[in-house]
């Protein structure tokens, strides 16, 4: 009885080492015009997604107004919460889950990190507005029981200058909504954000500088990564909190891993194996560590056959040797 006792053990070890914990593998799928049809979401099940980032819009008008405005008729049906919920219930027939990450676009692009106001009045106006936004998607992410709910995007001016209005904030949020909570950190504000602690993911848009080089090789961009690597792994032990990119990717471009944030439309010559090999990076780096959660993929359009392709620069990986490397990491785990 001992031997089949030990045999039995020896067993269930050796099935626990061959089982890899399930990694979020998922695309951040931008809202569009449009209600999505099963045609859409087709594209994301062919990726092996087991996770979408659904995000709803909020607009401000500059760095320093206090108003965010959102859930309009003059929005794009993606971008509201009816379209938002229409876009979690199809993607969910098709056993995907969800984060939904509510954002703020600023006019003219500005970066959503520099909001900040210029006197009290106005800051009591934006945290009423926000905790407006805010709220509205949380009622929304419990009513569809969506898995994650992101509760800022790149917002560091805000969080740094009014640390008392997130904690409020965050209370608020977990009276309406049962599920896990995130906040997408920029790539170099995620060490100072205050109320990590209060969130199950430790969420990062993973836009790091990793080469100055024109084609990295793959080595390089590994190479790259082990100082960010390190930084990352030792918050998620002292906070005890699994990091969790809630953006990450590269445009198809020379240089992609320079400044992998850069958004510009400049000429920069199309590299599509730049883009494919510094996903590839990530997932090497990343897929395999227990305190790593996974990650969205910047960015998926709802119109495949439409989207990418070898001719483009821009970030999607769509029609591109980089969703070759999606797909086939993301069957693995």
């Amino acid at each position: 009885m001992k031997r089949l006792g030990l045999l039995f053990l020896c067993l269930i070890q050796l099935s626990c080492v061959g089982q890899k914990k399930e990694k979020i593998n998922g695309v951040s799928f931008v809202g569009s015009r449009e209600k999505v049809t099963q045609g859409h979401v087709e594209p994301v099940v062919k990726v092996n997604a087991n996770f979408a980032a659904v995000m709803p819009f909020g607009f401000a008008r500059n760095l320093s107004s206090p108003e965010i405005i959102f859930n309009t008729e003059r929005q794009w049906y993606g971008e509201t919460r009816r379209g938002a919920k229409q876009y979690i219930e199809l993607l969910r027939k098709n056993g995907i889950k969800i984060m939904l990450k509510p954002q703020i676009w600023i006019w003219r692009g500005e970066f959503t990190g520099d909001l900040a106001m210029q006197s009290e009045e106005d800051w009591q106006i934006l945290e009423e507005t926000y905790t407006d936004f805010a709220l509205t998607y949380a009622d929304l992410a419990q009513e569809t029981q969506v898995e994650v709910y992101c509760i800022g995007t790149e917002l560091e001016e805000f969080v740094k200058q009014r640390p008392e209005f997130w904690t409020d904030l965050i209370a608020k949020i977990k009276k309406i909504y049962s599920g896990k909570l995130t906040y997408a950190a920029n790539w170099d504000e995620y060490p100072r954000v205050p109320f990590w602690d209060q969130m199950d993911f430790i969420g990062v848009d993973a836009y790091f500088p990793l080469s100055e080089d024109q084609k990295p090789s793959m080595e390089v961009l590994k190479a790259g990564w082990q100082p960010w690597k390190t930084k990352l792994a030792n918050l998620a032990e002292t906070m005890d909190r699994p990091i969790l990119f809630t953006e990450f990717g590269y445009r198809s471009m020379d240089y992609a891993a320079k400044k992998p944030w850069l958004v510009d439309r400049n000429q920069m010559n199309v590299n599509l194996q730049a883009q494919a090999d510094a996903t590839e990076a990530v997932f090497q780096e990343f897929w395999e560590e227990d305190w790593f959660a996974g990650g969205f993929i910047w960015k998926w359009f709802i119109h495949h056959n439409e989207s990418g392709g070898s001719a483009d620069n821009r970030f999607t990986p769509q029609n591109k040797p980089a969703e070759n490397v999606i797909r086939s990491f993301y069957g693995d785990y």
